[in-house]
């Protein structure tokens, strides 16, 4: 377990904990392991100078000859790793990282399904829903904004949520490796005590008992040995509570580090992916105005361009037209002379007609003065006949 300084004060007591740790430590000496507990090397280097005094003094307040001491010995601090024990455990159990990475899948899905391709393709579609096409994505992006929005803010929240739990397991560390400091300085005390019992006070016993012979005398050098046993299994289960406590550390940093990448993961998709994937949405749009722009610009010149070959046609044959009619007189030398024909043959049936008139009335000329001459003559004789009744 890596070292690091915990402001928390560090306290060995010889005090009775919670009648629930009573319970259990008291069932637990009941049930006395049989085999011999193997030594197990605890290092003090992690421990202050301070905190090396403080177990020293502590180890001669230790007294072996009272049950509860061997009962209660350390048993605070395992309290502390079994309640923290169960901590982290409900942390874990708690923890779903599945929503998270359900969230990245969903985003990751609404992004794929994204199809910028418009619907109808040719120039026919461009005229004919013109700028329906862009209104179509335009309206396909607004909806997978407005997804890709309610992704990011459930992101957002796990993102928070994970950052707590990164700063909880912190303390949660640092926690257990106060623990485990703790168990440590308890195994170094008893371990001193045990050693001074059986290096001074045991041997004094045995030596008084084999020198006095008397039963009580052997039964106290009895007693205390079987109370180095006992003292001496008590901190191997301490040894054992503090590897439990050793363990936890990299099992805090393994959670730790799965909450660090995930939240690595949500940062990078926030600040990175969604932004990206808006701005490649700006500029596919972009280029789809223009690719409509450049499509109706090569419409209008193909039609301008019909419009100019049909115009040219039109042109060349009005020129033409006007010139071969400047180039005519006024009036053509047929029409001269199918008129001057006409006005001929026009003179000729008047001279004609003028001279049928001529004669006609010279004819009836003389038939006038025939007439005239008969209507005289008639008359004067009648006159003469009246002349003659008288």
């Amino acid at each position: 377990m890596s070292e690091q300084k915990s402001d928390e004060k560090i306290v060995l007591t010889l005090e009775e904990p919670e009648t629930a740790l009573k319970t259990d430590i008291a069932s637990q000496s009941v049930q006395q392991p049989k085999e011999t507990a193997k030594p197990v090397y605890v290092d003090n280097s992690m421990l202050s100078e301070e905190e090396k005094k403080q177990v020293s003094e502590f180890a001669k307040t230790i007294d072996l000859t009272q049950t509860n001491t061997i009962l209660q010995y350390g048993a605070s601090a395992q309290r502390k790793v079994a309640d923290f024990s169960d901590a982290t455990l409900a942390n874990v159990k708690t923890k779903d990282l599945g929503d998270a990475g359900n969230l990245l899948s969903n985003l990751v899905v609404e992004l794929k399904g994204f199809d910028m391709q418009p619907q109808e393709k040719g120039l026919a579609a461009l005229f004919k829903k013109g700028s329906n096409s862009v209104l179509s994505i335009k309206a396909r992006y607004d909806k997978a904004e407005v997804n890709v929005d309610k992704i990011s803010e459930s992101l957002e929240n796990q993102q928070i949520q994970l950052m707590k739990d990164i700063a909880l397991l912190d303390e949660m560390y640092n926690k257990n490796l106060t623990n485990f400091k703790e168990l440590t300085m308890y195994i170094l005390a008893g371990k001193e005590k045990l050693a001074d019992v059986r290096k001074n006070d045991l041997p004094k016993l045995m030596a008084k008992a084999k020198e006095t012979g008397l039963a009580e005398d052997a039964q106290k050098a009895n007693d205390l040995d079987q109370l180095c046993n006992r003292f001496e299994k008590k901190i191997y289960d301490l040894e054992l509570t503090r590897n439990v406590s050793l363990q936890m550390g990299p099992q805090i940093r393994l959670v730790q580090n799965n909450d660090t990448l995930m939240t690595e993961k949500i940062q990078s998709t926030l600040v990175n992916t969604i932004p990206l994937w808006k701005s490649q949405m700006v500029l596919a749009l972009g280029i789809d105005h223009s690719k409509q722009a450049v499509e109706a610009q090569q419409e209008v010149s193909k039609v301008t361009n019909e419009l100019l070959k049909k115009n040219s046609e039109t042109l060349k044959i009005q020129t033409i037209a006007t010139a071969k009619e400047s180039e005519r007189g006024i009036v053509d030398i047929e029409t001269l002379q199918q008129t001057n024909k006409n006005l001929i043959s026009t003179l000729d049936e008047v001279l004609k007609i003028q001279d049928d008139g001529r004669a006609k009335r010279a004819a009836a000329e003389e038939e006038l003065a025939r007439i005239e001459g008969e209507l005289k003559q008639k008359l004067l004789e009648i006159n003469q006949n009246s002349t003659s009744t008288k």
